[in-house]
């Protein structure tokens, strides 16, 4: 049974922010799944990668080390988007996935659950999902949220 299906875009703005999406996880469920998923995945523009990376070089680095960077900054090409994904059930904390796949397809049930989530009961009851949405580089992020139930604790 479909639970959740959430599309929206992100904006580099968007970076260092979270979106939490609740839904309802009703009695009797024995397998959770769900899908994450979000385009593009990397910045093609090399011109506006290497403004973004001295950018942060002038954040992040010591200056006495911002000039090595900069002639070095191939080495941190291409810049991706990054959105991860954490779960909560109704009595609290049940994983996170911080990947680098731009499609992840998750899952837990009592028994077993996707690395990065615990397999347990599947309490019924308010659960949430968690997009940390770490670094979107290019103008915009399309992201997909779906969540549902199965009736079979099979992989």
């Amino acid at each position: 049974m479909k639970l959740l299906d959430l599309q929206g875009y992100a904006s580099p703005e968007d970076s260092k922010t979270h979106i939490r999406i609740p839904f309802e996880l009703d009695e009797g469920c024995v397998k959770l799944n769900l899908r994450l998923q979000y385009t593009p995945k990397t910045l093609e523009n090399r011109e506006k990668a290497l403004r973004l990376l001295k950018d942060s070089y002038d954040l992040y680095i010591l200056p006495e080390n911002r000039e090595y960077a900069i002639a070095n900054a191939d080495q941190h090409l291409p810049l991706k988007n990054l959105i991860t994904l954490s779960l909560d059930d109704a009595r609290g904390y049940r994983g996170a996935c911080h990947r680098q796949d731009e499609v992840q397809d998750l899952y837990v049930s009592d028994r077993e659950a996707s690395p990065g989530l615990m397999a347990g009961e599947l309490v019924p009851g308010p659960w949430s999902v968690t997009l940390s949405l770490h670094c979107i580089v290019t103008d915009t992020c399309a992201y997909r949220l779906e969540v549902w139930t199965t009736e079979e604790d099979s992989i």
